[in-house]
């Protein structure tokens, strides 16, 4: 019970930390003097007060975290902050239903980039403010933020950097002699890429509002953006690459950024054995979809395809989910080829989701690994990466996630086939979710979205981001009996 109380005293200061963050929306509100205001004072007001009196109630069981805290606390903390986050919403948008709310905060937290609204043109600023603001915060991840700048808690921040850090190469990923240093200097490079877009997008020709607004959905590969036709409202093709340009940037570890950096080189960037996949993956899809397309006349030129065909690999592979036209329009084998890409092309590290690079290039080599040993038995013949080994527990750990991403996928998809749903909207939902694409294909493709789905459906995604958004393990570890027991 202590151990729970410690972990609720620290969901309660995330959750204050939280509610000053809504001070970014209502700045917005107050500035426009929107509807919206009244929603974000209440919200900023019933947020902090929740958030103290968590925290003020367990203050005395604060203590130095167990790494079975740290799964335990970013569970809780991405359950219980979009609650929170949903209340403005709910407030603000008349007859928007709790599922709905709730899916929309989990969608920008998790940046998925899923939305079950209708009318986004017609929302309130500060609205569309806050459900991008909420990616960038969610992108990069609110604990390894709250590690960075809040060693006031009294807590250790090593249980929960490995918790909330994405990939199986987590040990690899301390750069710095203290984990709340390499916390820090991840969101330093988070924010320099961050101005850098909005900067960007500006000189492109968006508003210095839009370039905010979508700033904060390109970085954090989200995609969420305050406008219902996404980037077809611009309709241009330099906004577009620019969109292009941060999305790749960002689907690369920050990690490698940031020892670039250290490094004064862009060696760690180009030596690594998962941006050169990462790299290659992307622009050989381009290259294979843009010769489909032209083979069924999709386009009436090449440079249409390659342009709408680069934009939306790029988008959809990066786990992103913008779209500037209609692409489930598109023979089904290439709208269908990019979810599938976005299942796995971006880096650990970065802030895309779905099973990472790595993950993807160590289950190649263990593949070719015991292919080899079929030949000769009595080979040794280890796995490398980048010019290392990688050991025996590394690999146990991957091929478990995968076992666990694998029965998910099949799991949840034959839920929402239950529940009613076509095959093709059930599979590309779930694969959609777990993976935090944002948009599927049939009633969930990217000119609709999810807001013809059923309370039961809206919950099963629900769940599929949250779990995709912690890697699976660290959900389903909880309800193990190996980890309640002392």
């Amino acid at each position: 019970m202590d151990s729970l109380l410690a972990v609720v005293a620290l969901v309660g200061r995330v959750v204050v930390i939280f509610a000053l963050m809504m001070g970014v929306p209502l700045a917005f509100a107050l500035t426009a003097h929107d509807p919206a205001e009244s929603a974000f004072v209440v919200a900023i007001a019933v947020t902090a007060g929740v958030g103290f009196v968590l925290s003020g109630v367990t203050w005395r069981f604060r203590r130095e975290l167990q790494p079975r805290d740290g799964f335990l606390l970013v569970s809780l903390t991405w359950s219980v902050l979009p609650a929170f986050g949903a209340l403005p919403l709910k407030l603000a948008i008349p007859g928007l239903s709790v599922t709905d709310a709730y899916f929309e905060a989990v969608s920008a937290l998790t940046a998925t980039g899923a939305t079950a609204l209708l009318g986004l043109d017609a929302l309130p600023l500060s609205v569309n403010v806050w459900r991008c603001f909420m990616m960038w915060v969610g992108g990069l991840g609110i604990i390894v933020l709250a590690v960075a700048i809040l060693p006031l808690l009294g807590v250790g921040g090593s249980q929960l950097f490995r918790a909330e850090m994405t990939g199986p190469l987590k040990e690899q990923s301390k750069l710095t002699p203290r984990i709340a240093h390499t916390a820090r200097a991840i969101w330093v490079a988070y924010g320099l890429l961050s101005l850098a877009c909005m900067l960007a997008y500006r000189a492109a020709g968006m508003s210095w509002v839009d370039a905010f607004v979508h700033m904060n959905t390109t970085v954090s590969l989200g995609g969420f953006s305050r406008y219902g036709a996404s980037f077809g409202h611009w309709n241009s093709p330099l906004i577009e690459l620019v969109a292009m340009v941060f999305m790749l940037l960002s689907g690369v570890s920050l990690l490698l950024y940031f020892a670039a950096w250290r490094a004064r080189s862009w060696w760690p960037l180009l030596r690594n054995a998962e941006v050169r996949a990462y790299c290659g993956a992307v622009l050989g899809t381009i290259a294979l979809i843009v010769c489909y397309l032209m083979a069924f006349d999709a386009y009436p030129t090449w440079q249409e395809a390659l342009r709408h065909t680069a934009f939306h690999v790029v988008s959809v592979a990066t786990t992103t989910g913008y779209s500037s036209t209609d692409y489930a329009q598109w023979p089904l084998f290439a709208a269908l080829l990019m979810i599938l890409l976005g299942s796995f092309a971006t880096c650990a590290g970065s802030t895309g989701g779905g099973i990472k690079m790595v993950r993807m290039l160590l289950l190649l080599k263990q593949a070719k690994r015991e292919l080899v040993r079929i030949i000769h038995p009595n080979v040794v013949n280890p796995v490398v990466l980048g010019g290392s080994a990688v050991s025996d527990r590394v690999m146990q750990s991957v091929i478990a996630f995968m076992m666990i991403y694998g029965a998910t996928l099949v799991g949840l998809t034959m839920l929402l086939l239950f529940s009613g749903l076509d095959p093709v909207t059930a599979f590309t939902a779930v694969l959609a979710c777990v993976n935090n694409i944002g948009p599927g294909l049939g009633e969930v493709g990217p000119a609709v979205n999810y807001s013809g789905l059923n309370d039961f459906q809206t919950w099963v995604c629900t769940f599929a981001m949250l779990l995709g958004r912690l890697e699976l393990l660290t959900v389903v570890v909880l309800f193990t009996g190996a980890f309640w027991r002392k």
